[in-house]
């Protein structure tokens, strides 16, 4: 059929009514669920935004292949290929493709990619990928007149300002959902809000900036473990009042304090920048462990099985496959290799100060089901699909919930190992980068924006042991994760002009 279109401009009108009819269900659910549609103003806003779409694409797709011809050709085949894999993530896990979107997808690694590989993948690729590509590869590019060219671009834009102006009423209704109207249109989500990451990255620093010189006040032997969880939400531990007793080991252990936090981000690039930062300030200026490592009394570790912080540039860093050679068995695969050997080398350090950092990713989605050892698979049934619609919720917040019960066990034996150095004052931290959404409302782990995330994806745990008991902790309300920054330089005696003491946990001395 399409090698009998013997005109560039139906071609491309072609092209983009099967863009339009193939990949913008989300966006007409969208627009059918917070549009008036019973109404002639809202059956006028559809329509419009209806015509617009294909016309606004035919003229670009019009332009792209009257200028690059087969290369043209080649990137709507790269788009075809994109919106399917970006329609399936929008279907089955609820995502919004904005700049947010974006940096978290380019800051996945192969590990946490392949994850969501699913025979519902597959399929949406074939039919929504493959098939469409095969038909354009085979369809001629039809030649056309430079000045015949112009007079149908001229045409074209004539035609859409009119329909815009008159469409004026509507205005502000698309202004006010142009965020999540633009992250749903293909492929021009992920075009233009991946330009607008790049240009928001070249903005930024490349190097981070210095911090004033910080001085230790004294050399009482001190140890601030942080632990940063991965999507963990706070409504899950049993220590925020969630029925299913998930924390059996932390609610037994004394001088253990609770405290209710938000995230600042729901990605973990954001989010562990958030916790590593002194304050929110829109730059990177150097985080907490190079902030530290500068210092000479001071000694940092950092162990990771996770991904996505802002570079660390200490000496002792171990990442996963680090820690591997630490073990002889398949405790690797978890997050308690972070404590292998930890203990012995805080022991081995000659500094009176530690911070220790340790980045896990238990609660990571899709594979909740594979993030724990099998005898923590106490709450029964489990998730073990990747696509999360296909499982019931009770399915899915069983997998998860097992997630945060080896979560209880990884601190509670971390702070065992703590109790074992009774020659150090010791504190743990244990905050999440950011929650996660396990089906409510139909949405799906992590990563919308801020703006319209619901409360899953934001409440975090904030849970605080010390080794002298939590008298030495404030009755704060709600924690931001920058808290975290003061606290540390707080409970090591560290001297800063950027300390403030209002942002840290911990009483102030006497």
């Amino acid at each position: 059929m399409l090698k009998k279109i013997n005109k560039l401009n139906f071609l491309a009108l072609y092209i983009s009514l099967v863009n339009l009819i193939l990949y913008h269900f989300p966006f007409y659910k969208f627009v059918c669920e917070n549009a008036e549609l019973s109404s002639i103003n809202g059956i006028v806003l559809l329509s419009s935004i209806t015509i617009l779409l294909i016309i606004l694409n035919a003229l670009v797709f019009y332009i792209g292949l009257f200028i690059l011809r087969k290369v043209g050709k080649w990137i709507l085949v790269l788009f075809f290929f994109i919106n399917a894999i970006a329609l399936y993530f929008i279907n089955t896990y609820g995502v919004i493709i904005d700049k947010t979107m974006i940096g978290n997808i380019l800051n996945t690694n192969f590990e946490e990619s392949s994850s969501f590989l699913s025979i519902k993948m597959v399929i949406y690729l074939v039919f929504l990928g493959i098939l469409p590509s095969v038909l354009l590869l085979k369809t001629p590019i039809p030649e056309v007149k430079f000045k015949k060219f112009m007079v149908t671009i001229g045409l074209t834009l004539l035609f859409v300002l009119s329909l815009a102006f008159a469409n004026s009423s509507n205005w502000l209704w698309i202004d006010k959902n142009s965020k999540t109207l633009g992250a749903l249109v293909m492929p021009w989500s992920y075009v233009v809000n991946t330009s607008r990451f790049y240009y928001h990255k070249s903005q930024k620093n490349e190097k981070q900036i210095p911090l004033p010189a910080s001085k230790v006040a004294n050399q009482e032997k001190s140890i601030f473990v942080l632990v940063i969880g991965e999507s963990a939400r706070s409504q899950n531990f049993s220590l925020y009042g969630y029925p299913k007793n998930t924390n059996p080991l932390l609610s037994k252990i004394e001088n253990v304090k609770s405290y209710k936090a938000e995230s600042c981000a729901t990605y973990t690039t954001a989010g562990v920048k958030c916790i590593l930062e002194y304050k929110n300030t829109g730059k990177l200026f150097e985080i907490l462990p190079n902030y530290l490592f500068k210092n000479k009394d001071i000694d940092v570790i950092w162990r990771t099985t996770n991904w996505g912080e802002p570079t660390v540039r200490i000496k002792n860093f171990q990442d996963r496959k680090a820690l591997k050679k630490l073990v002889n068995d398949d405790s690797y695969n978890y997050d308690e290799i972070l404590l292998k050997g930890l203990k012995e080398q805080i022991l081995a350090s000659k500094k009176n100060k530690i911070l220790v950092v340790l980045h896990t990713s238990t609660s990571h989605g899709p594979t909740y089901f594979k993030k724990y050892p099998p005898k923590f698979n106490k709450f029964l049934p489990v998730c073990t699909s990747v696509e999360l619609a296909n499982c019931t919720q009770n399915e899915l917040i069983n997998a998860y919930d097992n997630t945060i019960l080896y979560t209880d066990y990884i601190l509670a034996t971390l702070i065992g190992d703590l109790k074992q150095l009774p020659e150090y004052n010791s504190t743990m931290l244990f905050l999440s980068d950011h929650g996660e959404s396990l089906g409510e409302k139909n949405l799906y782990m992590h990563g919308l924006p801020v703006s319209i995330a619901p409360k899953e994806q934001l409440d975090i745990p904030f849970i605080v042991w010390v080794s002298k008991g939590t008298d030495q902790l404030k009755n704060n309300g709600i924690l931001s994760q920058h808290h975290v920054f003061h606290s540390v330089l707080d409970f090591l005696d560290v001297e800063s002009p950027i300390y403030d003491q209002n942002m840290s946990i911990y009483k102030a001395k006497k």
